[in-house]
């Protein structure tokens, strides 16, 4: 990107908005044109429309999370770069076995001083580096391009959908999202974990006593347990087990 607002406020990407607010103000008081001599008021008043342009879209939560989005899209992470930086090694590893083995099939003499040979045209050296290092060259503008267009479209997509549901909130509609099976899962293993839990610290004989004690000194809690008992034939599991455990 051409302009970086958070480099032009001379802040940090996670400032607040205290801090932008009051970067804003002392770099706009800074670059204020009516301060600056003659020499320099120019160059200040440039300065000072980057400084307001990036505090208006920084100060703004929504114009400043599709800006986030769209540096996001143009910025490589570092498995990307390790993985291409690998196989631009591997590259180069064939680029040499081929140059090692053109040199050993080859059975052209020349001398210290005589450049012809490398000077062909259709030299078998020649030709092949530049096949590789043309290979080369397109494989890694195609992985970057592939790489900045789906994440370029990620930052939109997701820009259209945060900016679709803020729409829906304005309304007044409640927002709800549907659980997934693993979300599912984890409530399931929290449950589980917590009814262990429950049932560890119900070993513990002060507090099992402390619970017994306080069922039978309290006539409410008697009464909501009988009211289940008698409320069905079949006791429900949980009846019966909270019977049981006091």
């Amino acid at each position: 990107m051409d302009k970086n607002y958070y480099e032009i406020l001379e802040i940090d990407k996670n400032a607040s908005p205290e801090i932008i607010e009051k970067a804003y103000k002392t770099l706009a008081k800074k670059y204020h044109p009516d301060l600056q001599d003659d020499a320099h008021k120019k160059e200040a008043e440039e300065t000072l429309k980057k400084i307001n342009e990036a505090y208006e879209t920084l100060s703004n939560p929504e114009k400043k999370s599709i800006y986030d989005q769209t540096i996001e899209s143009h910025t490589i992470s570092e498995d990307d770069y390790n993985n291409l930086y690998e196989q631009n090694q591997i590259l180069k590893e064939q680029l040499k076995h081929t140059n090692d083995t053109s040199n050993r099939n080859s059975n052209t003499q020349y001398t210290p001083n005589d450049y012809s040979y490398f000077q062909q045209p259709n030299s078998t050296y020649s030709q092949e580096t530049n096949n590789i290092g043309n290979y080369e060259d397109e494989l890694r503008r195609q992985e970057e391009n592939l790489y900045y267009q789906q994440q370029l479209q990620n930052a939109r997509e997701k820009a259209y959908h945060d900016a679709y549901i803020q729409d829906l909130k304005n309304r007044g509609y409640k927002i709800r999202y549907k659980k997934t099976f693993k979300e599912y899962v984890k409530d399931f293993i929290a449950l589980i974990i917590f009814i262990f839990i429950l049932v560890l610290i119900w070993q513990i004989p002060f507090v099992r006593n402390f619970f017994i004690d306080f069922y039978n000194n309290n006539a409410f809690l008697q009464g909501i347990v009988e009211l289940f008992n008698k409320s069905s034939s079949v006791r429900p599991l949980y009846s019966i087990t909270f019977v049981a455990l006091i």
